[in-house]
């Protein structure tokens, strides 16, 4: 009986790429978290989230603070600042408090969102006054 090396390594950095840190809904942490997993919170965090992978935030989750991620999935709560350079999808469960940035947004019906919110790659809009209104209609 054999063994090849190279599938061997193969599945183990597979395994390693895949991999999820949960924090459970008994567990709160106070401090910033930097990694290259994919996070799911159900407990509590205080602090900012940096990852090259997803944040999930469960229903009984709460974050109070930053998350910076590739991609993320939001049930519960969280308050600050969201950076999401692909896609954030708001469920129907979620409340977010801050401020949003996204390179594309999914919200479900129910979500509450009371952000400021942002797409990346968007040209920025700006609400005119009635006097800009006017000058701008008017023609040469």
């Amino acid at each position: 009986m054999g063994f090849n090396l190279t599938k061997n390594t193969d599945m183990q950095q597979s395994r390693e790429s895949n991999k999820i840190d949960i924090i459970e809904k008994t567990t709160k942490i106070v401090g910033d978290i930097t990694s290259q997993a994919d996070f799911r919170i159900d407990g509590n965090v205080e602090g900012t989230i940096t990852t090259s992978g997803k944040v999930v935030v469960g229903e009984e989750g709460l974050v109070s603070g930053n998350i910076t991620c590739v991609n993320s999935d939001i049930a519960g709560r969280v308050k600050g600042s969201l950076d999401v350079s692909g896609v954030l999808s708001l469920k129907s469960s979620a409340k977010i408090e801050g401020q949003v940035i996204a390179g594309k947004l999914a919200i479900e019906a129910g979500a509450n969102v009371d952000a400021t919110i942002s797409m990346k790659g968007a040209k920025k809009m700006k609400a005119l006054s009635t006097d800009e209104k006017t000058q701008s209609e008017k023609t040469a």
